[in-house]
């Protein structure tokens, strides 16, 4: 994605670049209304949307500041934002991802029917030659999608994702809460795009698959 000739999204200030981002998934119809949550790193904290914003129309006023150790918002951009409810989840995924730099947090259609059939464990994700777009470049690989139950508290999700991450290190960038969405990370804000992309991509087919 480049927002003006060969400007990366990488370069622009992170607030700046979270909001071009948001809008262009929310054309996608990947962040319907105010659904959806994007975060990058920052220091030792994470700046992160701000709850109830609709995501195609973001400004500089509409992200959050998080510490990364405790999870407490640190500075709002306006004084009425507030960190989204789904905040706990990136917090984790910082923490247990070492090399994480940006977090995005989408709710898809195709997503959610093609793990419909998995409220909590893991879905096998077909050998399509777009694995390779998340590191996978082996022979008729088998790639499994952790896949998370959605109880209505929403720590509860990031505390079940420290505790298998914990046991069992995620092995692509990325995972899916039932009937919810996909979560998708990386070293940079663009990679963590373009491992969206390919993981929508592959759910996608599955979900015309299922039909």
């Amino acid at each position: 994605m480049e927002i003006c000739g060969s400007v990366s999204i990488d370069t622009l200030p992170a607030r700046q670049a979270l909001a071009r981002v948001a809008a262009d998934l929310y054309r996608r119809g990947w962040m319907a209304g105010t659904a959806g949550n994007l975060s990058v790193r920052d220091g030792d904290g994470f700046w992160i949307t701000a709850s109830g914003r609709a995501k195609g129309q973001l400004q500089d006023g509409d992200f959050v500041l998080m510490a990364l150790d405790s999870g407490e918002m640190i500075e709002a951009a306006s004084p009425a934002a507030r960190p989204s409810a789904e905040a706990s989840i990136h917090q984790v995924i910082y923490q247990m991802v070492g090399d994480a730099r940006a977090c995005l947090h989408v709710h898809t259609v195709d997503a959610c029917l093609a793990t419909e059939d998995c409220e909590d464990g893991e879905v096998l994700l077909p050998p399509l030659e777009m694995l390779k777009g998340l590191g996978v470049w082996e022979q008729a690989p088998q790639v499994m999608l952790p896949v998370f139950a959605n109880p209505l508290h929403v720590p509860a999700i990031a505390e079940a994702i420290r505790r298998r991450f914990v046991h069992q290190p995620p092995t692509i960038p990325a995972l899916m809460i039932h009937r919810h969405g996909i979560t998708a990370w990386g070293t940079s804000l663009q990679q963590a795009l373009n491992h969206l992309e390919v993981v929508e991509f592959i759910l996608s087919w599955m979900a015309r698959r299922r039909d």
